[in-house]
C-alpha cells in the first residue's frame, strides 16, 4: 500500500505502514526522545503537521493517519466514530509500545486526544488541543455537509459524488480561505489530492457519521489530564468560545488566544504555535521524566 503515496508525499520516507486490528495504518515517525502523539482533525492527514515538527526538537513525534483517512486503510466501516478510533489508537500505542507523554490535536484530533486520555492503560500527561473542536463538525467536514446533502441521492456513491464536487484547485484554495487560513500552493496541493481519494472522503463521511461528542463534552468537569487549549483569532470553522468554555469547565486546563491566523494555525504560523506547545511540554516536566525512567535503558 506504500506505492498508493506519492513520491514527494511531506517526509514520505518517515511513513510505514503498521497492520494493528482493525485498520492497516499509515504512520510517520520523526525525532527522538519521549513519544507525543500528534492527531490531525477531519478530512486532513499527518501531513498537516510536517511544518510544525522541526520546532518541537527532544521528541519522539508519531504521526498516524486516522482511519479511513489519509492513507490509513479502514479495517471496518463501524469503527470511525470518536470512541472507537480514541480506543483503536489506543490499541496501536499498545502493540507498537509507543508511550506518549502528551497527545498533540488538531481541530477534531483534540477530541479524540481527550478520548485517548481518559481510557488509555498509560495514558499521556498532557493533551494540546489547537483549535480544538468540541463542539459541532466544522472546518472540512462543515465545508462537505451541503454537498454530502446532494450526495446522498446517489447512495452508495456519495463519496464519489462529493470528490467530484470538491477537488479542484480553485475550489480546496476557496474552502482553506474560508477557514481563514489560506496556505501556500504547496499546501493547497496537498489537500487537493486527499480531497481527490474517495476512500478518504469515504472515512471522513463515516467519522461524521458517527461523531458523537456529547458524552466526552459532559465529562469535561472530570477530565483530569494538564491541558492546553489553543485558539487562533482568524479561525472561521471553530468559534474561540468554543475552546475557552471547554477549559473553564475543565480542572486542569488553560485556554491561549493567539490573534492571528485561522483554522490550520499549525500550518500558517508553526514559529508562532511552537513556543507554547514547548514551554507547556516544559512545564509537565515530571511527566516526561517519570517516561524515562520507565524505559529501558
Amino acid at each position: 500500500m506504500m506505492n498508493e503515496l506519492p513520491a514527494d508525499w511531506p517526509l514520505r520516507e518517515r511513513s510505514r505502514m503498521i497492520r494493528c486490528r482493525p485498520h492497516v495504518w499509515h504512520v510517520q515517525t520523526v525525532g527522538q526522545g519521549p513519544d507525543v502523539l500528534l492527531l490531525h482533525g477531519a478530512a486532513a492527514s499527518g501531513h498537516s503537521f510536517h511544518r510544525l515538527l522541526p520546532y518541537l526538537p527532544g521528541y519522539r513525534l508519531i504521526l498516524p493517519d486516522l482511519p479511513g483517512q489519509g492513507y490509513t486503510r479502514a479495517g471496518g466501516h463501524m469503527r470511525l466514530g470518536l470512541d472507537a478510533m480514541a480506543d483503536d489508537l489506543g490499541s496501536l500505542c499498545e502493540d507498537q509500545d509507543w508511550r506518549p507523554v502528551a497527545i498533540i490535536g488538531h481541530s477534531a484530533g483534540a477530541a479524540v486526544a481527550l478520548r485517548m486520555a481518559e481510557i488509555m492503560p498509560r495514558p499521556p500527561r498532557a493533551v494540546v488541543g489547537i483549535n480544538a473542536a468540541l463542539g459541532p463538525f466544522d472546518g472540512f467536514a462543515g465545508w462537505l455537509f451541503p454537498k454530502l446533502a446532494r450526495a446522498m441521492a446517489t447512495g452508495p456513491f456519495a463519496a464519489a459524488v462529493v470528490t467530484k464536487l470538491s477537488s479542484s484547485r480553485p475550489q480546496v484554495a476557496r474552502l482553506l480561505a474560508g477557514m481563514g487560513s489560506p496556505l501556500d500552493a504547496e499546501g493547497v496541493e496537498m489537500y487537493r489530492r486527499l480531497v481527490s481519494r474517495t476512500r478518504h472522503i469515504e472515512g471522513t463521511l463515516g467519522m461524521m457519521a458517527q461523531w458523537q461528542l456529547e458524552p466526552l463534552l459532559e465529562r469535561l468537569p472530570q477530565i483530569a489530564v494538564q491541558t492546553l487549549l489553543m485558539t487562533a483569532a482568524g479561525d472561521k470553522a471553530v468559534p474561540t468560545r468554543v475552546s475557552a468554555e471547554a477549559a473553564a469547565r475543565m480542572p486542569r486546563a488553560t485556554h491561549l488566544a493567539l490573534p492571528h491566523w485561522g483554522h490550520l494555525v499549525h500550518e500558517e504560523a508553526p514559529q508562532a504555535v511552537a513556543p507554547h506547545i514547548v514551554q507547556f511540554l516544559h512545564d509537565n516536566q515530571d511527566a516526561v521524566s517519570a517516561v524515562k525512567a520507565r524505559r529501558p535503558s
